[in-house]
């Protein structure tokens, strides 16, 4: 079967890809298909409300089974008002580029002592068709916690640039320093795969 991922992030649909592909999921990306402009107002207060807000959106106009996801990232201790929630790039109005998130939450974690605990809440909207919707936020495709340090790692990972900031915490390494049992894509995609139960449930795999 094949969907479309509504995202124009090469990373997550590079992780998805893993985890979705021995399920018989062929995902296909935005430069696969013929993609129109189109105008998304991210406006939702939650991960759930932006996925689904994309979802319906790419499908309004392509007319054909996809799906989108979204991110909030929050952070334990911090005040509600300075949440990054799902403005993890938008800071005082403004959208920040990989580097600029980097100097951003590692001025915040020196600001804590150098440190906080953080997790990512995740969402996922598929449209199979305009009567058939499947929706889901669980916490099994939420992140595992982890730390937001202060210390940038030396390597950058394209579209995901807290991955530099952080920090397994149990072990005190490094995500970017593992590619196996830490991997730092666990922390989008859920220890326990959540993201293919997902598609197993909906598509009925």
């Amino acid at each position: 079967m094949k969907l479309l991922y509504g995202t124009s992030n090469k990373s997550k649909i590079q992780t998805m890809k893993e985890s979705v592909t021995p399920l018989g999921i062929e995902i296909l990306s935005l430069d696969d298909v013929m993609t129109p402009e189109i105008d998304i107002d991210e406006s939702g207060t939650s991960p759930l409300e932006n996925a689904r807000i994309k979802a319906i959106a790419y499908y309004n106009a392509l007319k054909i089974p996809l799906f989108s996801c979204d991110s909030g990232l929050y952070i334990d201790g911090l005040e509600d008002s300075r949440q990054p929630g799902v403005h993890v790039r938008r800071i005082n109005g403004r959208r920040l580029n990989d580097e600029e998130m980097i100097l951003h939450y590692s001025a915040l974690a020196q600001e804590f002592g150098g440190s906080l605990t953080a997790r990512y809440q995740n969402a996922i909207c598929l449209v199979l068709s305009e009567g058939l919707i499947h929706e889901y936020a669980g916490d099994d495709i939420a992140s595992e916690r982890f730390m937001i340090v202060d210390k940038p790692h030396p390597k950058r990972s394209e579209g995901f640039p807290i991955d530099s900031l952080s920090v397994h915490i149990t072990s005190g390494m490094y995500y970017l320093d593992d590619d196996n049992h830490l991997n730092y894509k666990q922390k989008y995609f859920g220890i326990s795969n959540g993201f293919a139960t997902f598609f197993k449930r909906s598509l009925n795999l």
